[in-house]
C-alpha cells in the first residue's frame, strides 16, 4: 500500500498546476468556458429556441435566455424524464439525482450528463484529494480506503423510462465510480447504496469495522450516527482506537459548525483533519484549500459558468447579473449556474459571500428563501407554511406566528426541529397536533422524510405554545415592527428561537 499511496499522491499533485491556471486567469477560463456551452447546444432544442448559433458574448447570452428557476426549466427535464434526447444538451442524459422538493412536487430531479459526471463530480473529488495532499505532504491517505456515506436514495430506474436512473447526487456519483476508485473504497457498492438507512447503519458498521479506514466522506449527520453506533459495537470510546491511520473527514451539505465539536469527541485524535466542499445535485463549486480556514476556493473549470444576483436585487422579476469580475467582498449573492448538464442560467437558490477575490474564496451564506437544512432535510419556508396549513385546516386550529429552528444532535440523541407557535385558536391537544405537522412534513419533503426514518438522524418536532403577543411584542424589542418587516419562519440558526422562548419564560 505504501506503493499505492506514493503514486496516487504523485497522480494527484499534477492537478495543481491546472488549479492554479485558472487561479491566475478567471476570467478567461469562464469566457471560454461558456462560448464552449453555448457551442456545445447549439443544436438541441433549447439551443435552438434561443438562437443559440447568434450569440456571441455574454450580453447577447444574457440578453436573450432568460434567467430559470426548477419549476420554469422543468418542462425540458419532463421531457427527459420520459426518454426524450438533445433537448437541453447534446449527449445522452440517462441519470438524473434526486433532490429535495418544490412548491409543486415532493421531490426534483435534475439532470447529470457524463460531462458532468467526468468534469464536474469526479473532477471536484479529485481535486479535493489533489489539495489536500498538496497541504498535506506527509498524509498516507493511500494506505487505506476512504468510508462513503453515501447518500438516502438508491438508484432506481424510472418505471416509464426503462433506460434512465435516478438516486441521491452521491448514489448516482458511487454507481458510476470509476474502477481504481472503488478499489480504495468501503463498504461495498451494494451496502453503500441501500436504502433502508437502519439496515445500512447496521451494515456498514459492521462491514467496516476490520478496514484500514484513513479517510470518511458524506454529510456530518449520517457519519455521526455511524460513528456512534461503531462505538457501542466495540465499546471504545474513541474512533481513533478503531481506525488508527483516520486523518481526514472530507464533509458537505450542510454546516459543519455544529458538529465540529461532537467529531472532535468522537475522534480524538491531533491527526485528524476536516475538508469542506461546497457540492450539490446540480454540480461541484467549492473545496477549502487552506489548511486553517474554511473559505472555499470557487473551482472554475468544471464545466460550470457562474453569474450572480446581488441580494437585494433577488426578489425582482428579471433581476440584474454580473459576472465574476465585478462581484465585491463579503457582499451576499444569488448563484446562478450554466453548466455542462443543460441547466441554463439556473437559480440553484442558494446564496454566497465572497471571502477573497484573488483567488476567488466564497463562503455559504444561506437559501434566498427561509429554510433549515442542518441535516440536510433542505425544509424551505413553503413546505412549513403548506404543512402547517393543512393541519390548521383538519383540526380547526389558527396560527398567529410560528418560527422554526434545529435542535442539533448530541451525544446518542437524534436531532429534532423546535418549533414556536402562538396560536390564534389552540388545538385541544398540542402532542397531537406536532404528531401530525410532522406526519406533514414528511408527506411534503423527501429528504426530511428521510431523516426522520425510524428517528436515526431526526425526531418528532417539537412544538413550544407561547402566549398571544409573545410574537409583537419580540418584533418590538428588535424594532422590526411595520412596514416590511416579517417573522423569520425557519432559521439554521437558533438565535430567533432562543430569544422567543426567553421572552416567553420572562412573561
Amino acid at each position: 500500500m505504501e506503493f499505492l499511496n506514493s503514486i496516487m499522491t504523485w497522480v494527484m499533485k499534477k492537478r495543481i498546476h491546472e488549479v492554479e491556471l485558472f487561479i491566475k486567469y478567471p476570467h478567461e477560463v469562464q469566457s471560454e468556458l461558456l462560448n464552449r456551452l453555448i457551442y456545445r447546444a447549439r443544436n438541441t432544442k433549447f439551443g435552438k429556441k434561443y438562437d443559440f448559433e447568434e450569440l456571441k458574448s455574454y450580453d447577447s447570452f444574457k440578453n436573450t435566455v432568460p434567467l430559470h428557476t426548477y419549476e420554469e426549466i422543468f418542462p425540458y427535464i419532463d421531457e427527459l424524464l420520459k426518454g426524450e434526447q438533445n433537448i437541453l444538451w447534446p449527449t445522452e442524459i440517462r441519470w438524473f439525482a434526486k433532490s429535495s422538493g418544490t412548491t409543486n412536487d415532493r421531490s426534483k430531479f435534475i439532470p447529470v450528463s457524463d460531462e458532468a459526471l467526468e468534469d464536474c463530480h469526479f473532477k471536484g473529488g479529485k481535486d479535493l484529494l489533489s489539495i489536500y495532499l498538496n497541504n498535506n505532504p506527509e498524509s498516507r491517505l493511500f494506505t487505506g480506503k476512504n468510508l462513503s456515506i453515501g447518500g438516502s436514495q438508491q438508484v432506481n430506474q424510472f418505471d416509464n423510462n426503462s433506460n434512465s436512473f435516478y438516486g441521491d447526487v452521491s448514489a448516482v456519483i458511487m454507481k458510476n465510480l470509476p474502477f481504481w476508485v472503488q478499489i480504495i473504497r468501503t463498504p461495498s457498492l451494494e451496502i453503500a447504496l441501500m436504502d433502508e438507512w437502519e439496515s445500512k447503519i447496521e451494515a456498514m458498521a459492521q462491514a467496516t469495522l476490520k478496514e484500514d479506514v484513513t479517510s470518511l466522506s458524506g454529510v456530518p449527520t449520517w457519519t455521526v450516527v455511524l460513528l456512534q453506533r461503531i462505538l457501542e459495537i466495540t465499546g471504545k470510546s474513541d474512533i481513533s482506537e478503531v481506525w488508527p491511520n483516520l486523518e481526514l473527514f472530507m464533509h458537505g451539505a450542510v454546516s459543519f459548525v455544529p458538529y465540529k465539536p461532537l467529531f472532535q469527541d468522537l475522534i480524538k485524535s491531533p491527526k485528524m483533519n476536516y475538508v469542506e466542499t461546497y457540492n450539490a445535485s446540480e454540480g461541484f463549486f467549492g473545496i477549502q484549500d487552506q489548511l486553517n480556514s474554511d473559505e472555499m476556493l470557487l473551482m472554475l473549470d468544471y464545466g460550470i459558468f457562474y453569474e450572480f444576483i446581488a441580494i437585494e436585487d433577488a426578489a425582482d422579476e428579471q433581476p440584474k447579473t454580473i459576472q465574476l469580475h465585478d462581484v465585491k467582498l463579503n457582499q451576499i449573492y444569488e448563484m446562478v449556474i450554466t453548466t455542462n448538464a443543460g441547466l441554463w442560467r439556473y437559480r440553484i437558490g442558494d446564496t454566497i459571500r465572497f471571502t477573497s477575490l484573488d483567488p476567488y474564496r466564497i463562503k455559504i451564506s444561506g437559501r434566498t428563501k427561509h429554510f433549515i437544512n442542518a441535516f440536510g432535510e433542505e425544509l424551505m419556508i413553503e413546505n412549513a407554511e403548506k404543512a402547517i396549513a393543512e393541519v390548521c385546516k383538519r383540526e380547526s386550529v389558527t396560527v398567529d406566528n410560528f418560527t422554526a429552528a434545529p435542535k442539533h444532535l448530541s451525544h446518542n440523541k437524534s436531532g429534532a426541529h423546535e418549533w414556536v407557535i402562538e396560536f390564534g385558536k389552540a388545538p385541544a391537544n398540542t402532542e397531537s397536533f406536532a404528531d401530525q405537522l410532522d406526519a406533514e412534513l414528511r408527506k411534503i419533503n423527501s429528504d426530511y422524510d428521510a431523516k426522520r426514518h425510524k428517528d436515526i438522524a431526526l425526531q418528532r418536532l417539537i412544538i413550544h405554545e407561547v402566549p398571544a403577543g409573545t410574537f409583537y411584542n419580540w418584533m418590538r424589542k428588535r424594532g422590526k415592527l411595520g412596514g416590511q418587516n416579517k417573522v423569520p419562519r425557519l432559521s439554521n440558526s437558533r438565535e430567533y428561537l432562543e430569544d422567543l422562548l426567553e421572552m416567553a419564560a420572562i412573561k
